[in-house]
């Protein structure tokens, strides 16, 4: 991480667009629409802890990484990116299922076409992001094959989404 450009912003900002249309069409379908605002609001705060802990934790395998002011606030910016991208994940699953509260049913095939659709926006974020030189791998930042993109940011959108649907399950029981 060098500097911030706002083309950087682009891709956050259409997201919170489409999230925004997403609530609303969703909220008009539901029949408790505080239990609603809840549901999507514990997604939301649990997808940015989780991914906050993760960044910060994987955060000495990029060049230049130091435990200070300026890197834990790139990471917690870096958290707000990836909540986005779990609430993306959340709302266009439910498009596809028709059904808001598909994390109830959260069955294998699911959980395999989430893992699958995690793990490639991850390789294709990856190489735009390290193409722009937005942030650079350190020595120690394994790589996948081919794709040169590092195992570290892959295995997080292929896993956090699904453990963070899971624990969102648990906590509200009856979403």
């Amino acid at each position: 991480m060098d500097a911030l450009s706002i083309d950087i912003f682009v891709i956050p900002t259409f997201v919170l667009l489409l999230l925004v249309l997403a609530y609303v069409h969703f909220q008009g379908k539901v029949t408790d629409v505080k239990e609603y605002g809840q549901y999507v609001l514990n997604i939301a705060s649990t997808a940015f802890v989780v991914n906050l802990l993760w960044e910060i934790a994987h955060g000495t395998l990029y060049k230049g990484f130091e435990y200070d002011l300026k890197h834990i606030a790139f990471c917690a910016l870096a958290s707000v990116a990836d909540m986005l991208m779990v609430l993306l994940l959340f709302f266009g699953f439910a498009i596809l299922y028709k059904d808001v509260y598909w994390l109830r049913e959260l069955n294998i095939p699911r959980l395999v076409v989430l893992v699958t659709v995690g793990t490639i926006g991850a390789i294709l974020a990856e190489i735009w992001h390290t193409s722009r030189g937005d942030w650079t791998y350190a020595a120690s930042m394994p790589l996948l094959p081919f794709v040169k993109v590092g195992v570290s940011p892959v295995v997080q959108f292929a896993l956090l989404p699904w453990l963070i649907f899971s624990a969102v399950v648990k906590k509200m029981k009856k979403p």
